[in-house]
């Protein structure tokens, strides 16, 4: 009975138990609500805040930035109305201009409408006084206008002849006089001295030792040199010097750049003799491209082709009647230049036409032709302009004057050979024969060089010795002497000197 008892308050205790841990729980639970609550309303409350401050921050940067976008528009506008209103003055004052234009057009054509009714009215009194005249004279007025032309040809034939010739004197006067003056003004300023060419260079010998070193043992090198140069080596008795002759400035000037290496190298010798003058006619040809390029720049030429640029440099080595042909053609592009000028013509042609009129000249003596028709040959092959081988190709007259600029260049060639002291007749003659001999020695097969020498008095032939045996040697030097003697007059006599010399070379490996 106890025991059950006992149980009944354990499970009564137990009950009572968990239900006061419940209620306990509810009442926990109930007093952690409320809590959260309070929290969350208060959450609430300052997020209500944030937003507000958000929203207003936004209505303001809203407000500014509406502000700032209409400001523009505003000024816009406020321009707008400005234009507006100045274009409508505008209209306004055209609509006057307009309005005040058709009143004058409406004077002038009334106006026009008068003249031509008072014309109409002039010409039919006119009309009428011609027909009274007619009928009174019994004359046209065609036949009267001849009978008074007749009697005034008659009455006044001396002072109309008179009257006419003297405004041809008159005429003529002012044409040359104006003729002559353009052509003095060219002179004048183009008035430089051309000194000519002369025969013969100097030089300068260091000392005796050297001199022995350039004759060689039994004047070998001096022979060596002559051969490779064409030029001759005048030795003297004067201790400082060695003198180059030769009609060629090109020769010339070979052999004395080529001698003054030799001399200040010293090793003087066949074999250096022949490299040291190659090496110096590759130099040479360089300062051919340079002077053609100088004359060409002075000129005022662009664009032509580089080897017409050394065609031109090659003129600087050659000389027509002792006048340096490239100096003659700078000169007479100069003056050219100044007459088409005063003329009126295309200075660019003429100054073109003279510096390339003589062009033909620097290969004259390898192809056949005049430099008249060897340098239009040239200038075609090179596409150099028309006009301007028009020009150049009359200097001498084989051609028609086709354009002004050809005259002008005709004149200018004129007037720079005409110049006293510009050329010799007597020097151009004796190089021409120089250059004859070599010519007609040149012509002959088997021939590798040939050299007019001692001032035209020997011609010097130096001939491949496979091709020509020691007994045609004989045979050529007579066959050579028999040309000169048909084709050239000189004075005295000519040696024909024919030189056959066999070289062997091998090399030791």
């Amino acid at each position: 009975m106890s025991i059950t008892l006992v149980l009944s308050l354990l499970a009564f205790s137990g009950l009572a138990g968990i239900a006061l841990g419940y209620v306990l729980r509810l009442l926990i639970a109930l007093g952690q609500r409320g809590s959260l609550e309070l929290e969350v309303r208060q959450k609430l409350i300052e997020a209500r805040e944030r937003a507000d401050r958000i929203i207003k921050n936004a209505e303001e940067e809203a407000e500014k930035l509406e502000a700032e976008r209409l400001d523009p528009i505003h000024e816009r506008e406020e321009k707008l109305e400005k234009i507006e209103e100045r274009v409508l003055k505008r209209e306004e004052f055209l609509d006057e201009s307009a309005r005040k234009l058709s009143e004058q057009s409406e004077s002038v054509r009334a106006r026009e409408n008068e003249v031509a009714n008072l014309r109409k009215e002039a010409e039919k009194l006119i009309a009428e006084e011609r027909v009274q005249l007619e009928r009174v004279a019994n004359l046209s007025e065609e036949e009267a206008r001849k009978r008074l032309l007749e009697q005034l040809e008659k009455t006044q034939e001396g002072a109309l002849l008179a009257r006419i010739q003297k405004l041809e004197t008159h005429g003529r006067k002012q044409l040359e006089e104006k003729a002559r003056t353009i052509l003095l003004s060219a002179i004048h300023r183009m008035g430089n001295a051309v000194n000519s060419e002369i025969m013969t260079l100097s030089v300068a010998i260091p000392s005796e030792e050297i001199k022995g070193k350039i004759i060689g043992k039994e004047g070998r090198n001096i022979k060596a040199f002559e051969r490779a140069t064409g030029v001759d080596v005048i030795i003297d008795d004067a201790p400082d010097k060695i003198t180059l002759s030769s009609f060629d400035p090109l020769r010339r000037h070979i052999a004395k750049v080529a001698l003054e290496k030799l001399i200040t190298d010293g090793r003087i010798q066949p074999a250096k003799i022949e490299e040291t003058v190659q090496k110096t006619k590759e130099e040479v040809d360089e300062l051919i491209k340079q002077k053609g390029e100088e004359a060409a720049y002075e000129v005022g030429l662009v664009g032509l082709d580089p080897r017409l640029i050394s065609l031109i440099g090659r003129l600087y080595f050659r000389t027509s009647y002792g006048q340096n042909v490239l100096q003659h053609s700078v000169e007479m592009a100069h003056i050219a230049g100044i007459l088409a000028s005063e003329l009126g013509a295309d200075a660019e042609v003429a100054r073109a036409g003279s510096l390339l009129h003589d062009i033909g000249k620097a290969i004259d003596h390898e192809v056949q032709g005049t430099h008249v028709e060897i340098g239009r040959r040239i200038l075609e092959k090179f596409g150099v302009d028309r006009r301007v081988i028009q020009a150049m190709q009359a200097h001498h007259e084989e051609y028609p004057f086709e354009t002004p600029e050809s005259i002008i260049v005709q004149v200018a060639d004129a007037i720079s050979a005409g110049r006293p002291g510009a050329r010799h007749d007597t020097v151009e003659r004796y190089l021409e024969r120089l250059g004859d001999l070599e010519r007609i020695a040149g012509g002959f097969p088997g021939v590798e060089k040939s050299y007019a020498i001692q001032a035209g008095r020997e011609i010097r032939i130096f001939v491949n010795p496979g091709k020509v045996s020691d007994l045609a040697m004989h045979k050529m030097a007579r066959e050579i002497a028999e040309r000169v003697h048909q084709e050239l007059k000189y004075p005295g006599e000519i040696k024909v000197n024919v030189i056959r010399e066999n070289r062997v070379v091998e090399f030791a490996r």
